[in-house]
């Protein structure tokens, strides 16, 4: 538990001074139930410091809280309820587990203005798409298995599906469709479900939207597409765009000498079939693929499915979104083994030395791919940019000095994309960090790596 406090607030962890009002109990209760679970604690400061709660009124707080998750939630939730001692203080911690009975909502509110999730550690009122993706989580059902009557199959090109089986020497017919759930029969009529659909391109935000901008901001951008055929087409399409602006690498094997892109193709592939199969459809935003000097980053809408948290993710956990989307995935091979694609990607930039992040923020997804910048020095020659503690505009800075010796305010401009009174800042903090030297005082002058004493 005293590990839990030290790291703060979060998806699953809320941290209360004092016995808070009816309201916010209700509402954090109700968000951990429709969300990942979690556990309330009183008697822990906004600093983390643990002051406890008075030991005389431990059970009057426990059956008052009882009284209010009894009287203002609903369906039925029951939490346990229990006090801990750390250091002779006492704490009361309420820890609920993720419901089976979704939606819960405040009852005097109703389900529409009374159902609430958990996005961070925030306790956040659920929209009318949350509160149905509740609903189908309730009885194990996805939106893409659901039938769409907006569109008629004798109307849509089945023919991408098979070609994508005919690549791999399998053989698809439309009975194959029908076990896949891409197709299903409702009172003898054939109904396309929406993965059909989104499989096809018909949905709108379908689509992936890429960009290769210039520096580390969106303010310039050197190239954007945007893909919006098919699911497959838009990923061939979406990794060609990617090797088209990412660098090549070149490694000799045995006698070959052999080109990588700097950060593994594999690796990317992974990342953007998860978020094909994993991202929220009923959302109106597009995957998106950024480019910039320091990152790759691919966003998709939709937080960890199912209360998933972070780390659940990073360990390998795997909860299914969009089941048959991912089950026509598994029959095209793009995916091998379910919650095996992180563990992948992890291995696949470890081998590289790639630093890679995956963050949730509110309702997007995305996963961060960070480039190796410049040239590095050789060995033993100067401390790396790992050890000096720089942040990503400062080891752009870095790496241009370990391959051009020396840099003014006008290179950093352009660098960087910023303005002179920025530039000229940073490369004040870098003297201050004594990581940078200045030479010279008059227009002219320009800074080098410090020399090492």
């Amino acid at each position: 538990m005293l590990q839990e406090i030290k790291k703060g607030e979060n998806k699953r962890f809320e941290l209360k001074e004092k016995l808070p009002s009816n309201d916010i109990i209700a509402k954090t209760i109700v968000a951990f139930s429709n969300t990942s679970g979690g556990k309330l604690v009183i008697g822990v400061n906004d600093n983390r410091e643990i002051v406890g709660i008075d030991e005389d009124k431990l059970f009057e707080y426990e059956e008052k809280i009882s009284s209010i998750i009894n009287d203002l939630c609903y369906p039925t939730i029951l939490p346990e309820i229990y006090a801990q001692n750390i250091d002779g203080k006492v704490i009361l911690v309420v820890e609920v587990f993720r419901g089976s009975i979704l939606p819960y909502y405040i009852k005097n509110k109703g389900k529409l203005k009374g159902t609430y999730i958990r996005i961070g550690s925030t306790n956040r009122l659920a929209d009318e798409v949350m509160i149905a993706e509740l609903q189908r989580q309730r009885f194990n059902k996805s939106f893409d298995e659901e039938e769409n009557f907006e569109y008629e199959v004798k109307n849509l090109n089945l023919e991408i599906i098979y070609n994508q089986f005919e690549k791999i020497d399998k053989v698809c017919n439309y009975e194959k469709l029908k076990n896949l759930k891409l197709i299903k029969n409702l009172n003898g009529v054939e109904i396309p479900t929406n993965a059909l659909l989104i499989a096809l391109g018909k949905f709108d935000n379908s689509s992936i939207k890429c960009a290769r901008f210039k520096g580390v901001t969106k303010e310039i951008f050197i190239d954007k597409k945007e893909f919006n055929d098919d699911l497959f087409s838009n990923l061939e399409n979406t990794i060609k765009f990617l090797q088209n602006h990412l660098n090549l690498n070149a490694e000799v094997r045995g006698l070959q000498l052999q080109e990588e892109l700097e950060i593994p193709l594999l690796a990317i592939r992974e990342a953007l079939i998860n978020a094909i199969i994993h991202r929220d459809y009923l959302r109106n935003s597009d995957i998106k693929v950024a480019i910039y000097d320091d990152i790759v980053e691919i966003t998709s809408a939709g937080g960890f499915p199912n209360g998933l948290t972070l780390e659940e993710v990073m360990n390998g956990r795997s909860e299914i979104r969009n089941k048959v989307l991912a089950s026509l995935f598994r029959e095209l091979k793009f995916v091998e083994t379910w919650g095996s694609g992180i563990t992948k990607i992890k291995n696949l930039c470890q081998k590289k030395n790639i630093k890679f992040e995956i963050n949730e923020s509110g309702n997007f997804v995305s996963i961060v791919f960070y480039r190796p910048i410049g040239e590095k020095p050789a060995k033993n020659q100067r401390k790396t940019s790992e050890f000096l503690n720089l942040n990503s505009q400062e080891e752009i800075i870095y790496n241009f000095l370990i391959e051009k010796n020396k840099i003014d305010v006008k290179n950093t401009e352009k660098l960087l994309n910023i303005k002179s009174a920025r530039a000229r800042e940073i490369l004040s903090n870098l003297v201050k960090k004594s990581i940078l030297e200045k030479i010279g005082k008059t227009k002219g002058s320009y800074y080098i790596l410090r020399k090492e004493k």
